[in-house]
Parts: C-alpha cells; sequence; structure tokens
C-alpha cells in the first residue's frame, strides 16, 4: 500500500527531522503546531495520489482530497518513532481508510443499514467473478450460494445498491446555449400567488363597502384610470374622487390591522 516515494533525500530526512521534533516532550506547544503544519504540507502529494485512486466513483475529488487531508492528519498525530518503519508506509492505510469511511458513511445518496452498505462492494465481486467464470451475468442463487447468503438476502442487497446513486427529479438539459430544469422548462411561479392571502382578507372588507366607493377602488387599482377619468365615468369632481379614494384607503387600513 505504500505509494512510491519520490521525494529527494533532503525532504525525506526533513520529514525524520520534524517528526522526532515533534515527538520530543521539550518541543514547545506552538513550535509543534508549526511542525504539524509542515510535515501535512510535505506530505500532500500523498493525499493526493491517493484520493485519486477514488477520482472515478461519483464524489468530487476536492471533497476526497479534503477527506484524506483529515486522515493525514491523524496519521501525524500518532505516528511513533520507534515503530521503524518511514511515515508514508505508516501514513497511506490510514488515509485510505478515511476515504473509505466516506464513502461507507456519506457516499449513499440514501441512508441504508450499514450490513448493506457493506455487503455492496461482496456483491459487486462476487458478480464480477461468477461473470467471467461463467461467461454470462450470474443468476441471484448463484451468486448467493458463491457468498455463502440467502437469496432474499442478496435481493435485498441489491435493491440498496441502487441507493448509492440517485437520478435528480430536476435533471438539468442543454437547450442551445442555456442549461435548465424540468422545473423551468415547464413553468414558473405565478406572480400573483402571494397576493392570494391578502385578497382573501380583503374581500369580506369590500363587500361591506357601498358601491360608488367600491366602483371608485376598482376604477383606479384594477383598470388603471387615473382620478380625472374617474370622476368623468361616474359623473362627481375629480376633487370628490380624490376624497373617497383618501377616506376609503384609510377605512381598509383600519380593518386590515384589526383583523391581523
Amino acid at each position: 500500500l505504500r505509494m512510491p516515494d519520490t521525494r529527494s533525500a533532503d525532504q525525506r530526512e526533513e520529514v525524520r527531522e520534524l517528526l522526532t521534533s515533534l515527538a520530543s516532550p521539550d518541543t514547545p506547544e506552538i513550535e509543534r503546531a508549526v511542525i504539524r503544519d509542515r510535515l501535512v504540507l510535505l506530505q500532500m502529494p500523498l493525499v493526493h495520489h491517493l484520493a485519486g485512486r477514488f477520482r472515478d466513483r461519483g464524489e468530487p475529488i476536492e471533497d476526497l482530497v479534503q477527506v484524506a487531508t483529515i486522515g493525514l492528519i491523524n496519521s501525524v498525530d500518532r505516528f511513533e518513532m520507534d515503530r521503524g518503519v518511514e511515515f508514508s508506509t505508516f501514513a497511506t492505510p490510514t488515509i485510505l481508510g478515511e476515504i473509505k469511511r466516506h464513502f461507507r458513511d456519506r457516499g449513499w445518496a440514501i441512508r441504508v443499514p450499514r450490513r448493506l452498505q457493506e455487503m455492496r462492494q461482496s456483491l459487486s465481486q462476487a458478480t464480477e467473478a461468477l461473470t467471467h467464470e461463467l461467461g454470462r451475468a450470474p443468476s441471484v442463487a448463484e451468486i448467493a450460494e458463491r457468498l455463502g447468503l440467502g437469496a432474499e438476502d442478496v435481493l435485498e442487497g441489491m435493491e440498496s445498491a441502487q441507493a448509492y446513486s440517485t437520478v435528480p427529479l430536476d435533471p438539468l438539459v442543454e437547450l442551445g446555449d442555456d442549461t435548465m430544469g424540468l422545473a423551468a422548462r415547464l413553468g414558473s411561479m405565478d406572480p400573483e400567488m402571494g397576493l392570494v392571502e391578502d385578497r382573501a382578507v380583503l374581500a369580506p372588507i369590500l363587500a361591506e363597502l357601498p358601491d360608488r366607493e367600491r366602483a371608485i377602488l376598482r376604477y383606479r387599482f384594477v383598470d388603471g384610470l387615473t382620478q380625472t377619468e374617474i370622476a368623468e365615468r361616474i359623473g362627481i369632481s375629480q376633487m370628490h374622487v380624490s376624497r373617497t379614494l383618501t377616506r376609503t384607503l384609510a377605512q381598509l387600513r383600519r380593518r386590515l390591522v384589526a383583523v391581523s
């Protein structure tokens, strides 16, 4: 599991010296933090190498590098000089374990029991081996026999494996130079939706107004007429229309405040 060591002799010696200083009880705590950061920086090529092994398994490479870095930090904290092994040899299984744990715990789109998560790999390996041996896709019974499981357990494992990745309900589709989801292609939010509640509250209050006041409000705010046009249509002065609007709106505001 050891990564080919392409570092120079000077870099390997620097790592050994830093690990020695980190293990020394005489090293000040502030200096330990600096040493720890330097060790992590020097070993980042190992992190990228190991994370790259899992590049095509559906997880962003940036996330895998972050997870692998956590494994590296844990390795720095746990390494003991008297083990007699290179640090990279010690760190590699720890980093790989952290990445595999990430896939096991967070790589599933839908949470399934741990035993079914672990069965996924066994099913995949058994299916691949049997396909090679038989020259065809194996049956459920053949897979169950190879793994020493019941047919129902194998079927359950196959169904749960589909939860590892999912298809979005709103897939993106390229339309010329634009990319949009299904919802955007089917329609959009009705801009009047936010007014439904306001209208429901206003309806009984408006029903109590005299016909002329209700008509003036409709002409002004629904039909968009000016006060002069309203005055000509109803046969009153523009000043009368203005005063009626002011009085009616004030009345509506008071009623709405009382209701709320």
